[in-house]
């Protein structure tokens, strides 16, 4: 099996190529600069330095949120349509837990956290049960302080990871693992795969465009 793994839910791009569980490349970049230009010809150099042809990948796998609006529909489109295109398997994967699982051998709580401005973040909390990474608190979008709350009640350690933090260190109160994500690590976390025509990404929050179309028809 040859699986092409795509993650551009936020500023840094991670993509992979493996063959069963090895990897044979993988190209995580963390620039500002649109994935719209980056994300294709990533992906045209992991077909050349893997020696894989792409009528050869037989699934893909990407990260389906929650993050960056564009990043994920950037990310989703182009799963979709090369898994339509060469008619492989299509997977959607929790870009919060892909993180987390990018930290191994810890017992604490793990909370991947992206930075949703305004004091808010998007995060899951997750634990190593068995070797097995678990969810405990399903994605979310949530403030800060609510998220310590829910964190301080369930009595015991956890840490942070996340990217580009700088911003919200301070209103955290644990250890923070500065991480990017890697695409490879969705390949242990695939499960069904997905209806491609049907797949839409998971935001976890209304855009603000959304937001206030909302607002306005509420006050018309």
């Amino acid at each position: 099996m040859n699986y092409l793994l795509i993650d551009t839910s936020n500023q840094p791009l991670s993509v992979a190529i493996m063959k069963d569980d090895k990897v044979l490349v993988e190209k995580t970049t963390d620039i500002k600069q649109n994935h719209s230009v980056q994300l294709m010809p990533e992906i045209k150099s992991l077909f050349e330095k893997s020696y894989i042809d792409k009528c050869d990948i037989t699934d893909i796998a990407v990260a389906e949120g929650p993050g960056s609006y564009t990043g994920l529909r950037i990310g989703v489109t182009v799963a979709k349509t090369l898994a339509y295109a060469l008619n492989s398997n299509l997977y959607g994967v929790s870009s919060l837990k892909a993180l987390a699982a990018t930290v191994k051998d810890d017992t604490r709580l793990l909370v991947p956290i992206f930075d949703a401005r305004r004091e808010a973040v998007y995060t899951g909390v997750y634990q190593y049960q068995k070797g097995t990474l678990i969810t405990i608190i399903e994605d979310t979008y949530i403030l800060i302080n609510e998220l310590l709350h829910k964190l301080h009640h369930m009595k015991q350690p956890y840490v942070f990871i996340g990217h580009h933090t700088d911003k919200i260190n301070h209103l955290l109160d644990s250890e923070v693992i500065k991480q990017l994500p890697r695409a490879a690590i969705m390949k242990q976390l695939i499960q069904n795969p997905v209806n491609i025509h049907a797949f839409t990404p998971k935001y976890h929050k209304l855009s603000e465009a959304e937001r206030n179309w909302i607002d306005r028809q509420q006050n018309s």
